[in-house]
């Protein structure tokens, strides 16, 4: 074993990077592991602020690259000036039945989707933290709102997320930097839509992008927004929250972090005897050696699949199935939010007025189905849409008929207003969506195949469906023009929140873990990414991943010092 660290860390991503953060601040010696390459701040953003003339192939990935290495993530949001910051799917191939399809969307770098997530951040409310128990789906949370309140408060605060206070009992208030403006038409839409509707809301959403930061985030090198909206080429500002941009920063200056690079965490590494983990095995991606890490506490927050494809992989004798897998729920309950449906309209008029910058952040309408008495009966839980207005720009020529002067000289003038509203809806937990692996079958690093099993239910369908209806029926409510909905079929994993698979819960005998995200048979191992989740609620997800690691690692530490792991 090489030299003993208080904490190792596993992933350096939304997760990874708080774990790292807390834990180094808090005086431990402490091991952050990737599977991937190193992406410095600033430094290894190679498209930021190039313009798509400079790009090959004026941006777009040729198709036949796409179909060769990119059969997977192409469906997300690859171009040419973000490739890099995913996988290909030809190098990290997994199996799934051919029924069913999972799209498992991945990027193996330093920082991992925190360089490309949608960074939308809403709290949970206590609905959320009951809904299992209340409708009988799933297992109860071991944790309400009350619980992860202030730590909500903490991760905010430090995070930098701008929004405006509400009110809304579904939705809590959090610590806000002052909210992005509206643009003409959407200000017009949310007076028409207070004055329609009692018992929904229209608000502008809730973001990690700093528009007022802190002493804090400066002394970081972070700046304000610049409404430039290529966040995923990275933000050299450090404007949006990222590991790069946040928690890794902040864990280097203490002087307590040691960062490992393209370092496959193969298993945790069992201590029959002590009955804790000893540490972990990990694999250079490029030499294929194997190195093992000694830690006095293992944090695993590699994302969803991957953190549950290591416990998966970490067998012993006791565990036999997986470490920490005496329930056998283990791999199970895998869930995604369900959306691919939605509306959208011209909204006549305005035609006098223009976006000003490109604004990263969206509308946002509250779930409203099955709460404050509304009932529906052919599904239950809810959804949330994510809206925004926009002018047509020259693009529309792409869809229409004509040529000459004529037809150059109309493109060169905005085209009308239009309104679109897309679905987040919650997805149930069930046994039967879940992930294996494969102990005869080894990739090339060693590594236990994968297989990923899951589809939406008939539930997550009709959820689907409502959402269309309804964005239309408030469309055309609100007064726009040639309003028309879409439903797209849906699959699994698209929506890039995956959850579930090492939940948490009350009993040991159907959990993998309990409310501080610690390895019920396992004291020193806890999992505090998607994984963790007992549900899905409709909300992004990684605001409450942040509170859950940042809660974790403060009680870690405690027990640490208590000699109690």
């Amino acid at each position: 074993m090489a030299e003993e660290f208080d904490a190792i860390v596993v992933g350096s991503g939304m997760s990874g990077g708080w774990a790292a953060k807390e834990f180094t601040e808090k005086g431990m010696k402490t091991l952050l592991l990737d599977r991937g390459r190193q992406v410095k701040h600033r430094e290894d953003y190679p498209t930021e602020n190039v313009p798509p003339w400079d790009l090959p192939n004026n941006g777009r990935v040729p198709k036949e690259e796409l179909d060769q290495d990119y059969e997977i993530q192409k469906m997300a949001f690859l171009q040419e000036y973000n490739k890099h910051f995913f996988v290909k799917d030809s190098e990290h191939p997994y199996t799934q039945p051919d029924d069913k399809m999972f799209t498992w969307i991945r990027g193996y770098h330093v920082g991992g989707r925190s360089l490309t997530w949608g960074k939308q951040t809403y709290r949970w409310s206590e609905m959320d933290f009951n809904s299992n128990i209340e409708d009988g789906n799933g297992i109860d949370w071991p944790i309400r709102y009350a619980d992860i309140e202030l730590w909500y408060d903490y991760v905010e605060t430090f995070a930098g997320i701008s929004g405006s206070l509400e009110g809304i009992p579904n939705l809590p208030d959090g610590k806000f930097q002052p909210p992005m403006e509206m643009t003409c038409v959407e200000a017009e839409m949310k007076k028409r839509f207070d004055e329609l509707y009692d018992d929904r809301h229209f608000i502008i959403g809730r973001c990690a992008h700093l528009t007022e930061p802190t002493e804090e985030q400066r002394s970081l090198g972070r700046e304000k927004c610049q409404y430039r909206n290529e966040c995923m080429r990275g933000c050299s500002f450090g404007a949006y929250f990222s590991s790069q941009s946040a928690t890794l920063p902040a864990a280097e200056r203490t002087g307590n972090l040691t960062t490992v690079t393209d370092a496959i965490c193969h298993s945790v590494i069992y201590d029959e005897t002590t009955g804790k983990a000893r540490g972990v095995r990990v694999v250079n991606s490029i030499t294929k050696e194997t190195t093992e890490y000694s830690g006095k506490v293992v944090f695993l927050c590699a994302s969803t699949i991957a953190s549950t494809q290591i416990m998966l992989n970490s067998v012993s004798e006791k565990f036999q199935n997986g470490i920490a897998n005496g329930s056998g729920a283990l791999g199970h309950y895998l869930m995604d939010h369900i959306y691919q449906a939605g509306a959208s309209g011209r909204m006549p008029g305005f035609e006098d007025f223009y976006e000003s910058g490109r604004r990263p952040n969206e509308i946002y309408i509250p779930r409203f189905r099955n709460i404050n008495g509304d009932t529906q009966e052919n599904f239950v839980r809810g959804y949330g849409y994510q809206c925004s207005a926009h002018r047509l720009s020259w693009k529309r020529g792409a869809d229409q008929t004509g040529y000459g002067a004529d037809f150059k000289k109309n493109l060169q003038q905005p085209g009308a207003w239009w309104f679109r509203m897309t679905g987040f809806g919650e997805m149930l937990p069930r046994y039967e969506n879940h992930i294996s692996v494969d102990h005869n079958n080894l990739d090339e690093w060693g590594i236990p195949a994968l297989h990923i099993d899951c589809e939406f239910s008939e539930n997550e369908l009709n959820l689907q469906k409502d959402i269309a209806a309804e964005a239309e029926s408030i469309l055309n409510n609100l007064g726009l023009e040639d309003v028309s909905s879409w439903v797209t079929p849906a699959n699994p994993g698209l929506c890039i929140h995956e959850m579930g698979t090492a939940r948490m819960g009350h009993d040991p005998a159907t959990s993998v873990l309990n409310k501080h995200n610690q390895a019920h048979e396992v004291p020193n191992l806890f999992v505090t990414d998607g994984s963790c989740m007992t549900s899905t609620a409709c909300q992004n997800p990684s605001l409450t991943y942040m509170a859950l690691t940042a809660r974790a690692v403060d009680y870690a530490v405690k027990q640490m010092k208590a000699d109690l792991i």
